[in-house]
């Protein structure tokens, strides 16, 4: 009876050091996988906090717990499963699905800095401010939506070996914790200048000038983060492009920038610097020539076949 008392806790000892070796795993491939979409994690930061701004102070919260809903439900009921589904079934789409999303991405880098060169970023964030909640919240949700997929697929692709039952719960684990740590932020970045305000309002000295500095670190802090997120667009859009040419054959652009970063990284002692910084470059070039090629079809093209239709007439 003693022996098999013992013979059972070896086995639950066993299972359990099974399931925690498996938490491990799962932890260490969630952890892989958000790393890898750093950059997209970086963009969403950044863009979100521009759809509450010239909205009531009281309202911002709110707005912003109803986008995070909105992504969260992308991340978890549309997006998860579809990119599981075809990791399963249809494994080659991913990279093309890949790609597609980075294009997406510098196209809405280099579209950025059009409006910004062209003045059109003025009239766009004017038309925002007049726009009411349930709109505002929509077209935050569907711009979420693509930069959650493509945080998503990247991060399936860092773990596309793993088993199935592995890669559904570490996407769930990435959906949930990327969702918080975007919309925690973009909280606390939005009622910073409040934060700032009341503190500015306190009786100690030393609040009310940590109070007044946040207040007016504020606008220059929204001002980086919007450069920030237009860069990580840019080059993380290039990256993408730059290694799903090479996996589908096309390996010119992505052999040049290697042989530079080979090269760059033989440098002794900061050649690893050297060589991220080559590579970035190289992406975020690449960035910049498909998003421009793009961003010249949405909008001249379309503009002279209305010219010519006007001259028919």
């Amino acid at each position: 009876m003693a022996g098999g008392l013992f013979a059972l806790l070896d086995d639950v000892a066993v299972l359990a050091k099974a399931a925690a070796a498996s938490i491990d795993d799962v932890g260490a491939a969630a952890g892989r996988a958000s790393a890898k979409a750093a950059g997209v994690i970086v963009d969403d930061t950044a863009v979100t906090p521009r759809y509450v701004q010239g909205l009531a102070a009281e309202r911002e919260l709110p707005i912003i717990k109803r986008i995070a809903k909105g992504s969260l439900r992308n991340k978890l009921l549309i997006i998860t499963p579809v990119a599981l589904l075809l990791s399963q079934f249809l494994p080659w789409l991913l990279t093309p699905l890949l790609m597609l999303g980075g294009a997406y991405l510098c196209y809405e880098g280099v579209e950025k800095i059009w409006e910004r060169i062209s003045g059109h970023q003025e009239a766009k964030e004017s038309e925002a401010a007049e726009t009411d909640e349930d709109t505002i919240v929509a077209r935050a949700v569907r711009t979420d939506f693509i930069l959650s997929a493509e945080i998503m697929v990247i991060s399936l692709n860092t773990i596309a070996n793993e088993p199935f039952v592995r890669r559904a719960i570490t996407l769930v684990i990435v959906a949930i914790a990327i969702t918080a740590l975007v919309y925690g932020v973009v909280g606390f970045i939005v009622k910073m200048d409040d934060i700032g305000l009341s503190m500015s309002q306190k009786s100690s000295r030393l609040q009310q000038r940590f109070g007044a500095g946040l207040v007016a670190a504020m606008p220059k802090l929204l001002t980086t983060l919007s450069v920030v997120g237009v860069a990580a667009m840019i080059w993380v859009g290039g990256h993408i492009l730059l290694v799903g040419f090479d996996e589908l054959g096309f390996t010119l652009p992505y052999d040049l920038v290697h042989h530079v970063q080979v090269a760059a990284e033989g440098v002794g002692g900061i050649g690893g610097i050297l060589g991220w910084i080559v590579n970035t470059i190289g992406s975020a070039i690449l960035g910049v020539i498909v998003g421009a090629i793009i961003v010249t079809i949405m909008h001249f093209v379309p503009k002279r076949g209305a010219k010519a239709e006007a001259g028919a007439h």
